[in-house]
């Protein structure tokens, strides 16, 4: 009955130490995540920015030369 009880121990504090790991890979993942989350909305509105700028210069390119 010991030897039993003793292996539930190793057993308790091997999962323990597995369980101590995983939650520490989760939270560097959830930090990861957060900023690649910032970067893309970054991305996002750079892209915006380009195009609303690339917009404002084609209308000005349809328009006609003053001796039309």
């Amino acid at each position: 009955m010991e030897n039993i009880v003793k292996k539930l121990e190793e057993q308790v504090a091997f999962l323990q130490h597995e369980i101590s790991q995983m939650s520490d890979e989760l939270y560097s993942q959830q930090k990861e995540i957060a900023e690649l989350k910032k970067e893309i909305l970054n991305f996002k509105k750079s892209i915006n920015d380009l195009e609303s700028e690339i917009g404002s210069n084609a209308i000005k390119d349809d328009k006609k030369p003053p001796h039309y």
